[in-house]
């Protein structure tokens, strides 16, 4: 089962990722919720936070997929707190492998990461 900390960790080995705390600092939530962005377009591609009594991670998905996943898996839930057609909630109860969850990491970093650019040969 995997800690918001190793979660964390896991997300900032891709490149440019970095570790966020957007909310308000005052609020009892602006620790609780970890927020991994892409650093040249900010765009977020994990949200981890603890939500009855897990840890929790809201991951970017194609939405045919993330309704397969929600299929397969009851630890995969329409995202809580975020478009529930581009996003899924995933529960870190020890149900789902490890290895699973990097994957659809990985995937959600790759639906944000910006797209590099063809440079056309005008010779």
């Amino acid at each position: 089962m995997l800690t918001k900390r190793q979660l964390i960790e896991y997300c900032l080995t891709f490149p440019f990722a970095y570790e966020d705390y957007p909310f308000d600092e005052d609020s009892a939530a602006a620790q609780a919720w970890a927020v991994l962005r892409h650093r040249s377009n900010r765009k977020a591609f994990a949200f981890i936070f603890e939500r009855g009594g897990y840890v929790n991670i809201n991951l970017k998905c194609d939405p045919m997929y993330a309704d397969l996943l929600r299929g397969i898996y009851p630890g995969v839930i329409p995202a809580y707190h975020m478009n529930k057609v581009h996003w899924n909630t995933v529960r870190m109860d020890g149900a789902i492998p490890d290895e699973e969850i990097f994957t659809w990491i990985g995937q959600s970093y790759g639906l944000i990461k910006p797209k590099s650019r063809k440079i056309k040969n005008t010779a």
